[in-house]
């Protein structure tokens, strides 16, 4: 298993990067509107949609959505969604303290998940469209926005085997460890310093400052993880899909990522306004 994601990792990992660097934001929003569409599709059914029609209906919507997202991307929508991205992720931990709540699979549940998917993946979209097509860098840190969430990942992995007891949240995620959210931490932080240090000059207080948004980023990170983690209990599955061999679904890879880019994008606002 292990191998396998390892290698699905070094086969994407390469085209992703190639495409943050060297690609135009218009060609970034297209292609990552359309990978986060095929997670939001993944979300309808944990949410309890079963039938191709209504998720393709989700789908038009959503899609649509984006449009109109990057024809007023210059406007002051583009913060307030993020905000509202980032109060979203803060509503998720007391969904997850409440971790019962919305499971019996009514259509009022429905509803209020399929609404919480909508909060979760066009405001990382925005997010990332947002840092690749504003800063002089901006390439660069949307690319390092991912990186932190990659390590993190990696160093909650390692440190989880190696150290892990104490169960973080034994039950929505029996896996996850106080050790590996702290490994999670430490990987994160390190990452972004030396990248602020390294690739962005940054030195001092604003040096400082990227560390401490990375472990805003990487706590955000493990939320998006747990939530999802929560959908599937509440679906009763193990993973959101099956396309991403040795990683499951789209949203198995990318609830992470969904809720670190906004937390990300507005700590970017603070530090390089």
């Amino acid at each position: 298993m292990l191998l396998q994601r390892v290698i699905t990792a070094a086969v994407l990992a390469p085209l992703v990067i190639l495409l943050i660097l060297f690609g135009s934001t218009a060609l970034l929003a297209l292609i990552a509107g359309a990978i986060f569409l095929g997670a939001l599709w993944e979300w309808a059914r944990l949410a309890g949609l079963k039938t191709v029609a209504p998720q393709a209906a989700l789908i038009v919507v959503a899609a649509a959505a984006m449009v109109f997202l990057w024809i007023s991307r210059a406007t002051a929508v583009t913060p307030l969604l993020v905000v509202l991205g980032v109060i979203w992720w803060l509503v998720a931990c007391v969904w997850l303290r409440h971790f019962a709540y919305a499971a019996a699979p009514t259509s009022e549940n429905r509803a209020l998940k399929l609404l919480a998917g909508a909060f979760v993946v066009l405001p990382a979209w925005v997010a990332m469209v947002s840092i690749h097509g504003r800063y002089l860098h901006g390439a660069g840190l949307t690319l390092l926005a991912l990186v932190i969430v990659w390590a993190a990942d990696i160093g909650a992995y390692f440190s989880g085997r190696a150290f892990g007891q104490r169960k973080l949240a034994p039950q929505i995620s029996p896996g996850k460890t106080w050790a590996g959210a702290y490994g999670a931490l430490v990987a994160g932080v390190v990452v972004s310093v030396l990248s602020g240090w390294w690739l962005l000059d940054l030195r001092g207080l604003p040096l400082i400052g990227l560390a401490v948004l990375a472990i805003v980023t990487v706590a955000a990170s493990i939320v998006g993880d747990l939530i999802e983690s929560l959908m599937k209990r509440h679906a009763q599955v193990k993973d959101s899909g099956t396309i991403v061999p040795g990683h499951g679904g789209l949203m198995d890879r990318l609830d992470s990522v969904f809720a670190a880019l906004p937390v990300f994008a507005i700590g970017l606002m603070l530090l390089l306004p």
